[in-house]
């Protein structure tokens, strides 16, 4: 008797893995897709993702998600900018303050600046960024950060009701394809936790 249901269960777990394994193709694929597309278009907010920053001064990846929320917001297609992220390990500067610091020696205007510097995750800063946006009446974004994020990042606003817009920034270097796929499956399986009630 135990044998069979040994077998039975094993086999149940191996179709539970395969499943999950399809749910995280199928949602990588269209990660995939959506990386790529630049939907910007006029909305009350352009939201910049934060990332890596060195002594107050932005990583290259976080300068080139801020030169391409700066080039939104120069085409007129929204009053204001929005930045996100926290210390990341810095105990004197956040992603968020040190965003705003650039974009404003950039000419953009202190006050059309909107700084989230809360956050350690993506899920944390997003939920902040909200709260911002429900405070100032803001309903629409276009969300700034590199490509393979934006899928992730557009779900977490669109739950909260807002319309969200993807406008991924310039790749200073397209990446490997293994590099790219592990980028992809990264990010469907932060999404899919999440879905699950598992931020990260």
């Amino acid at each position: 008797m135990k044998r069979p249901l040994l077998i039975a269960v094993g086999g149940i777990g191996i179709l539970a893995l395969a499943g999950a394994g399809l749910q995280v193709a199928s949602v990588a694929r269209e990660i995939r897709l959506q990386s790529t597309v630049d939907e910007a278009r006029p909305a009350d907010v352009i939201v910049v993702l934060g990332a890596a920053e060195y002594r107050g001064r932005p990583s290259p990846v976080l300068e080139a998600r801020l030169n391409h929320a700066l080039f939104l917001y120069l085409q007129n297609l929204a009053p204001r900018i929005l930045t996100t992220g926290g210390k990341g390990g810095d105990p004197n500067f956040t992603e968020g303050e040190v965003a705003h610091a650039y974009l404003a020696r950039h000419g953009v205007p202190s006050e059309s600046i909107l700084v989230e510097s809360e956050g350690e995750t993506t899920v944390q800063s997003i939920a902040a960024a909200v709260e911002i946006m429900r405070r100032m009446n803001l309903r629409s974004c276009i969300v700034v950060s590199d490509g393979y994020h934006i899928y992730r990042v557009k779900k977490l606003l669109e739950t909260q009701g807002m319309q969200v817009y993807g406008s991924p920034r310039p790749a200073a270097r397209p990446p490997s394809r293994w590099e790219e796929q592990w980028l992809y499956t990264r990010q469907a399986l932060a999404y899919d936790l999440w879905r699950i009630g598992i931020p990260i």
